[in-house]
Parts: C-alpha cells; structure tokens; sequence
C-alpha cells in the first residue's frame, strides 16, 4: 500500500523506527546535504565571520538552496518525530527538547530513533500496520 505524497509530507498515527529512518531521516539528510552541495556550487558561502575575521566567531550560514529546503521539510521533520514519539507513547511536548542547546538533540536522536516503541495499542492509536511502506512484520 503506497503512500502519498501527502500522507509522507504530514504524517499522522504512529510509525516504526524503520520508516523513520528509512522514509524520513535519511531522504530528508540526503536533501539537506544535496541543498548545501547546490550552495557550494553555486558559490554562496557556507561560513561567515560574526563582528569581524576572527575565525573563533565563525558562525554557519545556509545558503538560499539549504534555507528553501529547511522550510519545505520542517512539517515533514516534525510530524514524523511526533509520530515517532507517539508509537512510543509520548506526547508532542517532548518536542521541547529540542529547545535544550545539544543534550535536546541528543535526547530527541535516541528516544525517536534507537527505543522501541509501544507493542500494543496507545493513547494514540494500535501500532503501525505491517503492511505500512517501510514496516516489517514484527516491531522493530
């Protein structure tokens, strides 16, 4: 049973980690680094100095390409990591980590990517289905 387009871009119930990182980390990374490979060719600048040429206050900048993928992918990021944290039973606020400076990352990377999701039905629906593009017949 494939997926639309707008099924993927907004994702909703829950998702295994396969799909997650098979249908949703790895394109949109590919994409993001496709985007900054485009503004290096194009040769809009990927470093820049903050207050002066101290190579201390190098602060990263995106170029046009990574800004306009950024923006077309933040739904599609942030549905499919709520999805993620649904399966395992957790609501949207654990997006707050995010707001955490690196250990948020961290704590987001491993709770949505590397933990096992609920085997049972949830608050937020029964399992993915293990017909789901991406999903395997047992819980991953």
């Amino acid at each position: 049973m494939p997926v639309t387009f707008g099924q993927w871009y907004l994702r909703r119930g829950r998702i295994t980690r396969r799909t997650f990182w098979l249908h949703y980390t790895l394109p949109l990374a590919v994409l993001s680094l496709l985007a900054s490979l485009a503004d290096r060719v194009y040769g809009f600048a990927d470093v820049a100095t903050a207050g002066g040429s101290s190579p201390a206050l190098a602060v990263g900048t995106g170029g046009p390409f990574s800004v306009l993928i950024a923006l077309l992918t933040v739904v599609p990021t942030v549905s499919s990591t709520v999805t993620r944290l649904h399966d395992r039973g957790q609501s949207a606020w654990w997006l707050a980590w995010a707001l955490v400076p690196f250990v948020g990352v961290i704590v987001l990377l491993v709770v949505t990517g590397f933990l096992r999701g609920d085997g049972g039905p949830n608050r937020y629906g029964p399992p993915a289905p293990a017909g789901q593009p991406g999903s395997l017949p047992y819980r991953l």
